[in-house]
């Protein structure tokens, strides 16, 4: 197994209040576009549940090496939430509702799986998310999916990816070695996770296509599905990564290194720039 050091990074400055980014960053086109758009509008409140979750483990963890790595998993999920924030507020100039979507993830999070919920069981909904995340990220690297982009919010998601996967088994390991779960919980959350992040990613979007009044909706949605779910999509391929959760004897390192990640962080040390790092890595794809 290989890892990542995690690196307790600032949130870099990617320009994100200029006045030229475009609506549609990702080569023109609306559904891509909001695809991302809308996955940012649920990190902020996520970065915010994932950390109280590891949180509620924190006291009880022993190995020194693990509350290192909670202590900087921690550190990258506020910055995470903090940059996300502020380019949320370009969405919601455009007309979106966005503080209406963040109070009712709030309170689907905090007030029903926060409360209902045991503390294990939204530990492994954090796991489950952040194999997911670090599944993306992964296969949105290798497949130079963002060539197409704006730089300035390439740019934020390749440093957004380079970070889920650094911390990518904080979550597993509080879970598997402090909170001592098991793999029947672990695998109901990641199904459940499954549904509800893609769903919600989903009517996000079609809020955000009727604010646009986005003309031959119907299309779009066929196109842009077809451009996540087809044989040729941007999830083909990570099927194996995937179901790899759901083996007995899984750690997140067993898919481990990327050499794009490399690239990014070569680039980004040397230079400060996060903006060229992300040239580099849509270089290098």
């Amino acid at each position: 197994m290989t890892e990542h050091r995690i690196v307790p990074r600032k949130g870099p400055d990617f320009g994100l209040e200029d006045d030229d980014l475009p609506r549609y960053w990702f080569g023109g086109d609306a559904f891509k576009s909001r695809f991302f758009d809308a996955m940012s509008l649920l990190f902020p409140e996520g970065e915010r549940f994932f950390i109280a979750c590891v949180r509620d483990f924190r006291d009880q963890i022993t190995d020194p090496d693990l509350q290192h790595q909670v202590k900087d998993f921690i550190y990258q999920e506020g910055q995470h939430g903090m940059v996300h924030s502020q380019f949320n507020q370009r969405i919601k100039a455009q007309g979106v509702a966005v503080d209406h979507i963040l109070q009712e993830e709030h309170h689907f999070l905090f007030n029903v799986f926060r409360k209902r919920m045991s503390r294990r069981y939204t530990l492994a909904q954090t796991a489950a998310a952040e194999h997911l995340t670090a599944l993306m990220a992964h296969g949105f690297f290798a497949k130079g999916l963002l060539k197409d982009a704006d730089p300035r919010i390439r740019a934020m998601y390749a440093w957004h990816a380079v970070e889920e996967i650094e911390h990518k088994a904080v979550a597993f390991d509080v879970y598997k070695t402090v909170a001592r779960g098991g793999y029947l919980t672990r695998v109901l959350a990641m199904l459940q996770v499954s549904i509800t992040f893609p769903l919600h990613t989903f009517l996000i979007m079609r809020h955000m296509f009727k604010v646009d009044a986005l003309p031959r909706r119907g299309r779009a949605w066929l196109k842009g599905l077809w451009w996540l779910y087809g044989p040729r999509g941007v999830f083909s391929g990570l099927l194996g990564h995937y179901l790899a959760y759901f083996k007995p004897g899984f750690h997140p390192w067993q898919q481990g290194q990327l050499e794009s990640y490399a690239a990014w962080r070569e680039a980004y040390e040397r230079s400060g720039d996060a903006i060229e790092a992300g040239e580099v890595v849509a270089r290098a794809a």
